[in-house]
């Protein structure tokens, strides 16, 4: 059975769509759905993560697993669904339908200073949103 994909984007693939990518693994149960995150420009590390989002992720039990990733045209192709966790990047950009399916947009902000609420509402934002989807795709 071919498999359903699922990738989530974000500008740098540091935060946004890594904490999507991780919480979808964390409580998805269905075999058939396989998930991944990508950004527009590769970021860093998980070391370049603020210390206060590194202890919101910890506190909020995301276990990140991957490390950043470039998106490139043929792995977009093989996705079933984009899910622009960022409101930064645009949809336009994936509008071609060769590269994808579905595409839909959370427009969830980027934490852009060190704060550890802000780092914690976002989480909770995303996971709420991936709660949903896994919802949604029990279908598949």
């Amino acid at each position: 059975m071919t498999k359903f994909r699922i990738i989530f984007i974000c500008r740098h693939n540091v935060f946004r769509s890594r904490v999507a990518e991780a919480y979808f693994k964390q409580i998805n149960k269905n075999k058939n759905i396989e998930v991944s995150s990508g950004g527009l420009i590769k970021g860093k590390s998980f070391m370049n993560l603020s210390k206060n989002e590194i202890i919101a992720i910890k506190e909020e039990n995301i276990k990140f697993i991957s490390q950043p990733k470039n998106l490139t045209t043929n792995f977009l192709a093989k996705q079933n669904l984009t899910i622009i966790v960022a409101n930064d990047v645009p949809i336009s950009l994936f509008n071609n339908k060769e590269y994808n399916k579905k595409v839909v947009q959370w427009k969830i902000p980027d934490v852009l200073d060190n704060d550890k609420e802000k780092s914690l509402k976002t989480i909770r934002l995303i996971k709420n949103k991936v709660q949903q989807l896994v919802g949604e795709l029990k279908w598949i």
